[in-house]
Formats: C-alpha cells, structure tokens, sequence
C-alpha cells in the first residue's frame, strides 16, 4: 500500500496508540472528580500541558485542548468575535480557507458583523498589500491559513504579524492545521494571538487537537457547562486523546528538521516526475508552498476516476479536501485561483508524510503515467 493522503489525516504512531490504550485502562478517572483517581488524572492532565507548552515554546496557561482543527478554528474566530465585538464588526479572512473556517464567518455575517474575503493570485496566495488596504480602524478579528490544505500554498502569516503588532485591538488567527510539522512557524513573540492545531494531521489520535490563546487575549467559550479548560472550553477532557497528541508532538518535534528535508526531496521528486506525465498540470507553486502537498490536473480524466483506479493498484490519493471531497462541487481554493471549473475537476492532491518514500514515489509516478495513458484510450 502506497498512503498519499496524509493532508486528511495520517496513520497514528505507534506510541500514540500504546499511550492511548494505557491511559485509557489506568487513568479513566475524570479529572475532576475529586477523589485520589480524578486526583492522579488531573495530575497527568497538568503534565501534559506543560509538555505540549514546552514542545511549542509557550506557556502551559496558553494551551487548550480541543477536539480538533474544525472546533479550534470555531472557538478562535466565533470565540474573538464575540469577545470584542464592541471594538468593532469588521473581519479580514481569505477566499480559499477551510470549511471549518470559512462557516464560521458566514454564520458571524449572518449576524451582523462584515467580513472582507481576501482574492489570491494563480499561486493561491493572498497580496500582502490588499491586505493592508483591508484593514480598517473597526477591524477586531484576522483569520487565515498558515498552509492551504487543497494546493500547499504557504501564506504571508510573519508579514501580517508584524503588521498587527502595532493594532492592539485586532486579533490575529492562524490556522496552523496542514502547516505544523511541515512549515515552521514561531508561536511566542510572533505576534500571533491565536492558533489552531490538528492531532491527526501528525500522527496522533482523531478527535483532538489544541488552540494556542496568547496571554491577554479574550475568548467567549462556545460551550456552556463545567469550565474545563481555563473556562474556555467546558466539557470533559479527553486525557487518553490528549496524551496521545502530545506523545505524537513530542515524537514529530524529535523528527521535524530531518522531516522536512525529506519531504522537500520527495516533492521535488514529484515535481520533476510529473512534468514528464502528458496533460499534468501543477497548481502548487514551486515557491512559497508546504513540501508536504502536490496538487496536479491530468487533463481530459475526471479526478474521480482517476483517484479509484489507482485505488486498484492500492495507491492512496485524494481529490480535495476530505471534508468537502464528497460534494459535486469544483474546488473553491482552484476557483479563487482562476483555474477553470474543467481543470479543477481534473485535479488530484498528493499529500507526504515523514514516512512516504522515494521508492513510493517512484512507483506512484510509474502507475500514474500508466492509468493516465490507459484512461485516455477508454475515454476517447
């Protein structure tokens, strides 16, 4: 088997799946009971954020646990908006965020408050400078993507950071999802308010995840209930969940360096291999891009078709994102490119992991030239 979707979600250490089991059968107490057993559990609770702080280089105060990327982005732009919405209505966001993102600002639009819907260029990349012009005396919430998930296309997030420095009373979101572990991004002294992380996006178990809140900045909770979570996040904790993503933080910083010359290499290997396949056509940049996802068009096969025929010959990829890869849409992210709807149905995204190989590559290339070729004669 040949796994290439791992922007959808990634095979989970072995360790992740040992600690998850462990603590599922010697810590099942609910840390906040008060007897010895929700003690011990509250205790390992405790540790766990103060190494989830530490592998991020912020403080154990600053961390909450959620159960994912879509609850994150939820709690950090609903739960900004909310919170400073006296300041003023206005929000700056993307055309091409993710869906979990993206549905937050219709829902907050249908409430009054008025959002700006940065354009990108071919790359998939927003203007620096129009950002700029965006921006407004009202304006409390900023929100994009660090990496994008469908085409890899890395956002000017350290530029937009400094530019906030100076803009007290705005905050600035980041959805960090695809770009963890993969693009590099300084959480303390970054000027970045707020930022969400995904535990299967890196080898950890489904259904968690964390949202970095630098100290001094406001959020109103989603949830009504017990408080967990500093009162910003009620609802009980998932300890084996979240001593699973940890192990798989810690296991994934221990590797990251070394992972992400890895990649470089298998996406340029890509790169090189499918410019050789007739009617490939590559939408990520070969500049400013995550060297984790490959998204390519082979013209004239539909990109379903495609994504099951190498399902025969058990190679994984996909065509968008796995949240919305089942509507009968085009790409949204290819359409706020000015990829014509055609092509977007023709695309596919390849996705790595520290684990994929050259060998994989190599043999992915190899069947894909083959399906390409086969498919063109059926379809003529």
């Amino acid at each position: 088997m040949i796994y290439l979707d791992n922007s959808a979600t990634t095979k989970p250490y072995a360790e992740v799946l040992d600690t998850y089991r462990t603590v599922s059968e010697q810590f099942f107490a609910n840390p906040s009971s008060l007897h010895s057993l929700g003690g011990k559990s509250e205790q390992l609770l405790t540790r766990s954020r103060e190494q989830a702080a530490a592998l991020l280089g912020v403080e154990p105060g600053e961390i909450v646990f959620t159960s994912g990327g879509t609850e994150g982005n939820n709690l950090a732009i609903k739960g900004a908006a909310f919170a400073y919405r006296k300041r003023g209505k206005h929000l700056i966001t993307t055309a091409i965020e993710h869906a979990s993102a993206g549905g937050a600002f219709t829902q907050l639009e249908s409430l009054g408050f008025d959002v700006t819907y940065l354009p990108v260029d071919r790359d998939g990349r927003v203007s620096f400078e129009q950002f700029k012009q965006a921006y407004r005396d009202d304006t409390i919430l900023v929100s994009l993507m660090h990496v994008n998930n469908e085409v890899g296309t890395v956002q000017p997030v350290k530029e937009i950071a400094a530019f906030l420095r100076d803009k007290p009373k705005t905050v600035f979101h980041v959805d960090h999802v695809q770009g963890f572990s993969k693009v590099p991004l300084q959480l303390a002294e970054s000027g970045i308010d707020l930022c969400t992380i995904s535990g299967h996006k890196f080898h950890g178990p489904k259904g968690t995840g964390l949202l970095y809140v630098r100290q001094g900045t406001v959020l109103s909770p989603l949830f009504a209930g017990g408080g967990q979570e500093h009162q910003r996040r009620s609802g009980t904790e998932n300890l084996p969940g979240i001593c699973g993503m940890v192990k798989a933080l810690r296991i994934t910083r221990e590797h990251e360096n070394e992972g992400i010359r890895h990649l470089k290499k298998l996406q340029s290997q890509l790169f090189e291999g499918l410019r050789n396949i007739d009617g490939a056509v590559i939408h990520t940049p070969a500049e400013h891009s995550a060297p984790s996802i490959v998204n390519v068009s082979l013209r004239g096969i539909k990109s379903e078709v495609l994504v099951h025929a190498l399902e025969k010959d058990e190679i994984y990829v996909s065509t968008k994102s796995a949240c919305s890869s089942k509507e009968n849409k085009v790409s949204a992210v290819l359409t706020a490119m000015g990829i014509s709807d055609e092509e977007a149905e023709q695309t596919i995204r390849i996705s790595l992991a520290y684990e994929t190989t050259e060998q994989d590559i190599d043999v992915f290339l190899k069947k894909l030239a083959e399906k390409v070729g086969q498919l063109k004669i059926v379809m003529r």
